[in-house]
């Protein structure tokens, strides 16, 4: 049986002072998660806004994504899986050179 979900980000911005700051929320129907992100520019940079916006939303977007990966981890040692420590770098498939 094939189901489908649909998980939906709102990802909020705000710059001031050289700061941009995100937000990133995730409602997943049974919980909310909510990621945030900075980004400073350095006096002696030229402002440009996209890049804080990239860097700081990326970074609610990481902090969101560690959170579901820590649920997913606590939920999983819940049904009895051993979860142990992370592979590094990071989860997903392992690298495999060409």
């Amino acid at each position: 049986m094939t189901t489908t979900r649909e998980w939906k980000v709102e990802l909020f911005l705000s710059e001031e002072d050289g700061t941009t700051k995100a937000r990133a929320v995730l409602d997943t129907g049974k919980a909310t998660f909510t990621g945030y992100g900075t980004a400073h520019c350095s006096p002696q940079d030229v402002d440009v806004p996209e890049i804080g916006d990239e860097l700081a939303a990326s970074r609610a977007m990481h902090s969101l994504a560690r959170q579901l990966m820590r649920t997913a981890d606590r939920d999983l040692e819940a049904m009895g899986a051993g979860v142990g420590s992370p592979p590094e770098p990071g989860y997903g498939w392992p690298y495999t050179a060409p």
